[in-house]
């Protein structure tokens, strides 16, 4: 497609925003022809798949291999259609003291050298043309003169160059001067309130399975105020409101652990997670064009949260002194890890558009930025307390003080700590637990959504903790697990019992039988043997991680075309996980094969005309009760793709869309035509029912009818005017939303609070005179809606997914080096939508535990990466060498039945490997390190 051939209409229309329309336009829309999933992301099915839906490689594989697939990052002006081909180039000045007011900026390098931007960008200019942060993000876009920087790293000014070259050695000259800002007055370093604070206690009663005598799911989440930085909780009365009485059972476990008796063992540990960085290949960037004679803000950026852009951004354009009219969004693939998700990067290239003299301009950042200004991993500091039945060696109370440095941003640090928090159980039956999480303001660089999101801290301190425990109590470390292991129908720390069949002691078991672990002791003989400079060692660890927000929703679209080809649009985004090769699988369930045409990031569902009202989080169940009532409203719109949500939840909605259309479309299409015969009798003496269906060879049968092509069922189907398009909008609070529908003379209760159905070219007149949204869709309206109720809330989570991990290794005593030697997983995922991908997940999840235990540490302060110093000479990712590339083995557990859900796996992966790392150290040196990474350094100490 030519760039001159784009239409308006190839736009897809958002929402307005206190007069500013939003546009959403993936870069893989037809409208993107000539880009990416226009060439390669189509495919045939011929090539691109196997029997049943299975899949032949990754829809975008060619793309990968080849080098051929399109980033944000590769988007210049000239790519995009109706830009001007001229390209402008930003980079922005950043603070890396503290301890300073801002007196000035200092160009004279750049003016000696005749290098002066085209255009400078200060905090006046925002004060001047009232351009305000989002409130989510907290402190103002640019440092003011006279104030000093909240955090390291803190953007001071802008510039921006209409020429590459003169960017390029501009920025060469003053990135790394030290003299370009100019500090005035010394201040103290700063101080903030903590971002948020709260605790989930717990008692339980007097089995697991008994009603709980107080938990945060039947009373509540206790949240404190504040006084000098310092949480104040309320009093402890026995009899009081449900906040009083949550102190009281607080400070009686409290009395219990202080004074426990000598049957007990109350073990002690202060552990420490460290700070980190992302490290996505993908560094941030932004090409933003503001066309001024139109008003119109065009933003091409990679991001997890593409409505969240589309609702901010129009806002900061609608309260600025800029005549902006119009917005356009144009997210492209990406990857992230979280990175991605509410990033403040975005709206860097949303302002630099509005300053550069009506050109499109480029903000990248190099390596060296990156370090210093993308969001990281938040360190944390826990301190454990659990007391341990010597003779059983059951746990009897947990207790967990956590603290989350959030840095300078708030950004989701409180969300951070809270899912820390709810999971630091791991995989463990807690009778009777305490646990406090607070997320504190630092000058470090803001941490925010990262893969793991806290529970990679919680959960791996845990394991560290257990294993020590076990060698006190002389107990092997699985067998002690297996004596505490959470069960199915037993409650989590908050209260609430997980949904499904929880399968943490399966793994177990397993590890327990696996060579590594039988054999690790004459191993252990036979390698220090050999290697007498080395000790040997094995580890292993196993945790259970949720997925999910506790709030989740998507769209998605699900349209079959006369000729069989079957299209797909959803709401999730592309990051480099194989999303949308498993969204094309997860129709095959239904449609017996594969889809053909897949768009993700899709943000305009005008057809179904719902809204939302709050914060599905806040909301009260007063506010819930009359917002139902109207059959367009729902809890939450749309959801940022992160949390591990797209194997299930965002999966979901496709799947009932495909289902619905098998229902009241293939199917009765297929008993029509197997139905034929004299007289229009049956033309075999069989009963068939739709729970006989089966898809065999991408054909359908049932009891020994004859089988039909999937192109041959969508021809029928659309000539007898069935349904043969969906729409379908799903919400979850650890609980689907239902309703009732009619969907073409049929009742129906279904998993969704939104429905539109789209019948076939043969659609009578009163069919088509309902098929009214633009999209030519039937909106149909539901009936007795349930929505989980709001204290589900409490419950803070309920699906989980369990990975353990098996690790051997090999210290060195003289250099404190540690080489991985093998490493096993074990993961349960329910059913698989791609097992490659699922193995992809493996095997990069793990390298990333490994750096989390091994190698990846920056400072804090201004030693750290908001001094802009930092690249990879300084931060250690592990190498191929340094995984066990070729000796890593892993194995996904089968599913329950050929009915089960697909797990959300793609952080629980990283997870136990940390634990066991650690835990393999232990048995190959005797000391239980508490703080990651367990680096040459800290072994060369102990040894």
């Amino acid at each position: 497609m030519s760039r001159s051939s784009l239409s308006r209409r190839s736009f897809l229309k958002g929402s307005a925003v206190a007069g500013v329309t939003a546009y959403l336009a993936p870069l893989g829309s037809d409208a993107f022809g000539a880009l990416f999933e226009g060439r390669v992301l189509s495919p045939t099915n011929e090539a691109w798949q196997l029997a049943e839906g299975k899949m032949r490689f990754r829809l975008d594989g060619i793309a990968k291999v080849t080098g051929s697939k399109v980033f944000a990052r590769d988007i210049r002006a000239k790519d995009m259609p109706h830009w001007p081909d001229h390209q402008s180039h930003a980079f922005i000045i950043r603070a890396t003291r503290c301890d300073h007011k801002l007196k000035d900026i200092n160009l004279s390098r750049l003016e000696q050298a005749g290098l002066m931007p085209d255009r400078l960008v200060t905090a006046e200019d925002m004060d001047r043309d009232k351009i305000e942060v989002p409130r989510f993000f907290g402190p103002d876009f640019f440092l003011a003169k006279g104030d000093t920087p909240l955090y390291l790293g803190y953007p001071v000014a802008m510039l921006i160059y209409h020429d590459f070259a003169r960017y390029r050695l501009a920025k060469n000259r003053i990135q790394f001067a030290d003299d370009v800002i100019v500090y005035g007055e010394q201040t103290p370093l700063p101080e903030k309130p903590p971002y948020g604070a709260f605790r989930y206690i717990r008692v339980g009663g007097d089995t697991p399975f008994a009603e709980d005598t107080f938990s945060a799911l039947q009373e509540t989440i206790l949240y404190p105020d504040f006084r000098k930085r310092h949480p104040i909780w309320p009093e402890a009365l026995e009899n009081g409101k449900n906040t009083e009485k949550a102190m009281f059972y607080a400070q009686q476990l409290q009395d219990k652990l202080d004074n426990a008796s000598a049957d007990w063992l109350v073990f002690e540990g202060e552990y420490n997670s460290q700070y980190t960085d992302h490290f996505a290949l993908e560094a941030d960037n932004t090409n933003c064009w503001f066309d001024q004679s139109k008003g119109d803000m065009h933003v091409v950026c990679g991001t997890q949260s593409p409505h969240e852009l589309a609702n901010w951004m129009p806002e900061i354009l609608s309260k600025s002194s800029f005549q902006s009219t119009r917005f356009f969004l144009h997210p492209a693939y990406t990857v992230g890890y979280g990175s991605k998700d509410a990033s403040i990067f975005p709206y860097y290239g949303l302002i630099a558009a509005l300053y550069a003299d009506g050109n499109p301009v480029r903000l990248a950042n190099d390596r060296f930025e990156q370090f210093q200004a993308t969001m990281k991993r938040h360190p944390f500091t826990m301190k454990n307390r659990l007391a341990v039945d010597r003779k059983t060696g059951k746990f009897q109370i947990f207790k967990q003080d956590l603290t989350a440095n959030g840095g300078g941003r708030a950004n989701f640090s409180n969300s951070v700590a809270f899912v820390g928090a709810t999971a630091a159980q791991s995989i463990y039956y807690m009778p009777s637990s305490d646990l406090t999480a607070t997320a504190i303001y630092s000058r470090m660089p803001e941490a925010g959504s990262f893969r793991g999101y806290g529970t990679l801290q919680t959960m791996s301190a845990t394991e560290l903790m257990v294993d020590e425990i076990a060698g006190q109590l002389s107990m092997d470390p699985i067998e002690l697990r297996l004596r505490n292991v959470f069960k199915s129908g037993m409650k989590n720390t908050q209260g609430a019992i997980p949904a499904g069949h929880l399968r943490s002691e399966e793994i177990l078991r397993k590890a327990q039988k696996h060579a590594i672990w039988t054999e690790r002791e004459t191993r252990k003989q036979a390698y220090e043997a050999a290697h007498p400079e080395e000790r040997y060692g094995v580890g292993f660890a196993c945790v259970h991680k949720d997925f999910g927000h506790g709030a989740e929703s998507a769209f998605s679209e699900v349209r079959l075309t006369p000729e069989g080809r079957i299209e797909v649009r959803n709401t999730g985004a592309e990051m480099g996980t194989g999303y949308s090769t498993s969204q094309a699988a997860v129709v095959a369930a239904w449609l017996g094969r594969a889809a053909d045409q897949v768009r993700t990031a899709e943000m305009e569902w005008d057809d179904m005309q719902m809204y939302e009202t709050t914060n599905p989080y806040l909301i009260s169940q007063e506010e819930q009760d009359k917002a139902v009532q109207d059959p367009r409203w729902t809890p939450l719109l749309l959801q940022a793709s992160s949390a591990s949500n797209s194997a299930y939840f965002f999966s979901f909605s496709t799947l009932e869309a495909a289902r619905i259309i098998f229902r009241h479309g293939l199917w009765p299409a297929a008993q029509d035509f197997w139905q034929r015969g004299i007289g229009g009798g049956q033309s075999a003496p069989y009963v068939v029912r739709e729970e006989n269906a089966r898809w065999e060879a991408g054909q359908l049968t049932a009891r020994g009818m004859e089988p039909l092509p999937l192109e041959f069922l969508a021809k029928r189907a659309h000539e007898m005017g069935l349904v043969t398009g969906v729409i379908s909008h799903a919400f979850n609070r650890w609980e689907w939303s239902r309703a009732d529908y009619d969907i073409n003379g049929r009742a129906e209760n279904l998993p969704l609070d939104g429905l539109a159905v789209q019948y076939g070219t043969g659609a009578t007149d009163a069919q088509k005179a309902l098929m009214t949204s633009k999209r030519g869709y039937h909106l149909l309206t539901r009936k007795n809606t349930y929505i989980p109720p709001t204290q589900r809330n409490n419950a803070g989570v309920t699906y989980y997914s369990a990975c353990g991990a098996l690790a051997e290794l090999a210290v060195h005593t003289g250099t404190g080096k540690v080489s991985l030697l093998n490493h096993h997983t074990f993961l349960e995922c329910g059913n698989t939508l791609v097992e490659q991908l699922v193995s992809g997940q493996i095997q990069g999840g793990t390298a990333m535990g490994i750096g989390h235990a091994l190698y990846e540490e920056m400072p804090l302060y201004e030693d750290g990466p908001g001094n802009g110093t930092w690249n990879m000479n300084r931060y250690h990712v592990p190498r191929a060498s340094e995984v066990a590339v070729w000796q890593q083995t892993s194995e996904i557990l089968p599913p329950l039945s050929r009915t089960d859900p697909p797990k959300g796996i793609a952080e629980v992966v990283m997870i136990p490997i940390v634990g066991a790392i650690g835990n393999g150290i232990a048995h190959a040196i005797g000391h239980h390190f508490r703080s990651l990474p367990i680096t040459p350094d800290k072994i060369r100490e102990v040894l």
